[in-house]
């Protein structure tokens, strides 16, 4: 590790808490309803949109009325982008002329996965998706799976700060404004800044270019096993020439960071430079993808009347990710032991670490920051490949994902899942001092722990039930590419990133199957929509209670104190569910490693 290195990681910490208040303070007041200065512009295409759909601004909606719009918006968005995958090959803005997304199973999977903010790719954008598809169905839900989960936390919010009543809001209103007044003029001054570094913003077709030496490169089958040939050797092909695929990528791309979406233009993700092409342009997306999530502990501060509680949830959210990132940097610094007194730099600027998998232009600090950046929300984009992490290092990535990614977390599913945890934390403050415990005023009980450890048993349930039917059966192990524990991280990061709506992966894994399809599909869902049913359970249930004013034997959420509990909470929850998984993989891996074992 270096001094250079560490610098960056708190440059980029410091510009998040830079723009924290202002954007959390926005945040509040366009749920408010407030006036912007972006309301002489917007709200007449607000009144506009409302008139066109038949939606009365004015009507505010029960939790479960509220939970039903979002069910029906996500099944129909996901029923259309099915239809376009299908049908792509007859529509317009496609110069390469692909035809549809012919198996069933991956266009259902790719639906599944954008629906529900995952962009968990089993495919190569480049090469399979045409202008239209990207743009009219998978920045589309860019923005709207983006915007379903802030809204859901507002509404969780609400759910706190109000008092003695039914209702959470109208899902509707709050959909129409968080893409008008949040996400779309950020996302069009991002796209231009981005455009200004050197990303692609263009509907041309791809260029053509001749190589000057032909080289010979593996021949790899549909599923992406090598083919050999008669001899038993691997087959290669001759290249002459070099495709060089383009398109409307600057305005996918920052929705993608900002909405902490992930799903790459192409293929290689933000380790493309046509994606992510310079070192400031690597920080910007970086900042973009925790910005909104630091900015929803402020909201929930200022909505709830309790700014303190706001920067106490902060604060356990900035430990536990300054915590993930020096394990990360500190793995990949160290690099494999098994290569002790050898050069692993990869390049002449980039001294000892490992550097495989890694671009030279981030290096390894960049490199770690942002596996840890982006699988402690569900982002999921990447600029390294996390297969190539050492054991450790990649079980960073791996064990942020399987905290539900509450650390800033996925636009608004990182704050309800936080929430959830404080309901837990705030129950057994009330169980250690005997009495019934209290968040901001209201009386947590028992229907509000239920639903809370719902979504807490959901969510390791799904992943662990398929994870072990990959292991145990052909159609599962047959997709691995490295055997032994490292075969077995690849299963579960695969999982897990699904259940939590990561979309990041250990790429040695081929996943374009029949059973990897469906299975990861069916994940995706679970993990968004039976998780959101029981916390809008409980936003609405805590509208319903009355203030009670706090007393002696009230646990204070404004304290230290109060952001250590939660921290353990989470870990404790964590480790109980997934520990075994993680000895018998990454921590198993390390160890054989350090025995002089590698995988």
């Amino acid at each position: 590790m270096t001094a250079n290195g560490w610098f960056q990681i708190l440059l980029f910490f410091g510009l998040v808490l830079l723009v924290t208040k202002p954007l959390g303070k926005f945040i509040t007041r366009v749920f408010s309803r407030e006036r912007t200065l972006l309301d002489p512009v917007l709200r007449p295409l607000e009144r506009l949109i409302y008139r066109l759909s038949w939606v009365d601004e004015n009507h505010e909606m029960g939790w479960k009325e509220y939970c039903i719009s979002m069910l029906l918006f996500s099944a129909i968005s996901m029923l259309v982008l099915y239809g376009l995958e299908r049908l792509q090959g007859f529509l317009p803005l496609n110069p390469q002329k692909f035809g549809a997304v012919n198996s069933p199973a991956l266009a259902f999977n790719t639906a599944a996965s954008f629906t529900t903010n995952t962009n968990w790719q089993n495919y190569a954008g480049e090469t399979t998706m045409s202008y239209v598809t990207q743009m009219a169905g998978l920045a589309y839900h860019n923005f709207m799976s983006a915007a379903v989960g802030i809204v859901l936390a507002i509404a969780f919010i609400r759910g706190i700060a109000r008092r003695q009543m039914k209702t959470i809001g109208n899902f509707w209103v709050d959909l129409v404004r968080c893409n008008l007044w949040v996400l779309l003029p950020v996302c069009m001054v991002g796209a231009l800044v981005l455009v200004s570094q050197g990303v692609v913003q263009n509907l041309k077709p791809y260029d053509t270019a001749k190589l000057i030496e032909p080289i010979q490169v593996p021949r790899v089958g549909t599923d992406g096993k090598p083919i050999l040939d008669a001899q038993g050797k691997q087959a290669m092909d001759t290249v002459t020439e070099q495709v060089i695929a383009q398109g409307p990528v600057a305005s996918q791309e920052i929705i993608k960071e900002f909405g902490t979406n992930g799903g790459g233009f192409f293929n290689a993700n933000s380790s493309h430079p046509f994606e992510n092409p310079t070192p400031l342009s690597n920080m910007l997306e970086l900042v973009a993808i925790f910005s909104l999530g630091s900015a929803l502990t402020y909201t929930l501060g200022q909505m709830t009347g309790s700014q303190r509680h706001g920067w106490a949830v902060w604060a356990a959210m900035a430990i536990l990710f300054f915590s993930g990132v020096a394990v990360a940097y500190w793995a990949e610094a160290r690099g494999n032991t098994l290569l002790a007194g050898t050069d692993q730099k990869g390049s002449l600027t980039q001294p000892g670490g490992n550097m495989e998998g890694k671009e030279v232009r981030f290096g390894i600090a960049n490199s770690a920051l942002w596996a840890t950046v982006t699988t402690d929300t569900s982002c999921g984009a990447i600029n390294s490949w996390h297969d190539s992490f050492t054991p450790i290092g990649g079980l960073v990535p791996l064990a942020n994902v399987m905290l539900s990614e509450v650390v800033f977390g996925g636009v608004g599913s990182g704050m309800y899942g936080m929430l959830v945890y404080i309901v837990i934390a705030v129950f057994i403050a009330g169980l250690m001092v005997g009495r019934t415990p209290e968040y901001l005023g209201k009386k947590i009980e028992a229907y509000d722990v239920k639903m809370a450890m719902l979504v807490v048993l959901v969510f390791p349930l799904v992943i662990l039930v398929f994870s072990a039917i990959s292991a145990a059966f052909n159609f599962g192990t047959s997709s691995i590419l490295n055997p032994g524990p490292h075969g077995l991280s690849e299963i579960l990061y695969s999982f897990t990133s699904q259940a939590g709506n990561n979309g990041s992966a250990f790429a040695g894994l081929t996943t374009n199957t029949p059973w990897y399809n469906i299975a990861g599909a069916m994940t995706m869902l679970i993990g968004r929509f039976l998780m959101i049913i029981p916390v809008l359970a409980i936003a609405g249930n805590l509208a319903e209670k009355k203030y009670v004013p706090p007393s002696l034997g009230t646990f204070p959420v404004t304290t230290p104190l109060f952001t250590v509990l939660l921290i353990g909470v989470i870990l404790i929850i964590g480790a109980l569910t997934f520990f075994p998984g993680l000895s018998l993989g990454p921590i198993l891996e390390h160890l054989l490693m350090m025995a002089g074992k590698a995988f």
